[in-house]
């Protein structure tokens, strides 16, 4: 399989087996099928792609780069989202069996845990901001019940 204008780092398979995710020195990952047609090309990392992983359902590919970041993408080749927070660069990346969790390794000396479990990372938010929305005065009536139905103590 070619199409790579530079160094390849890392290839997953799908989960389905039906599709191969290449990252590269070139900046980009590269989605072929197993007869070696290109799908998609991601862009968006400003420094190589060292490691790609996709999810266990195989809707999203996480992306590990040298320019520090952890992106997700789409198998449309849409970027979902960024996330920063190592100082170095990114070398590997995982999902999570459940696919709730994504983990980073640096070279920082670090490895991160991403939570992507958007009801979890709603529910803790909002019992972190239960006081302020029931006791603030400054908060309106209407918005003091914003997290009532998040499974926050009433």
């Amino acid at each position: 399989l070619t199409g790579h204008s530079s160094s390849v780092w890392s290839v997953a398979f799908s989960p389905d087996g039906k599709t191969i995710a290449s990252g590269s020195d070139d900046k980009t990952v590269r989605l072929r099928n197993l007869n070696g047609q290109q799908l998609k090309t991601l862009t968006g990392h400003s420094s190589s792609v060292m490691s790609v992983a996709f999810s266990p359902d195989g809707k999203t590919i996480a992306t590990g780069s040298l320019d520090n970041t952890v992106r997700l993408w789409n198998l449309n080749g849409q970027q979902l989202k960024t996330l920063t927070g190592h100082s170095s660069s990114v070398t590997s990346v995982a999902f999570s069996p459940d696919g709730k969790t994504i983990a980073s390794g640096s070279l920082d000396k670090t490895v991160r845990l991403w939570n992507l479990d958007l009801d979890d990372l709603l529910a803790r938010g909002c019992a972190w901001a239960h006081d302020y929305l029931k006791y603030n005065r400054s908060v309106q009536d209407g918005d003091r019940k914003l997290c009532d139905d998040v499974g926050t103590p009433k």
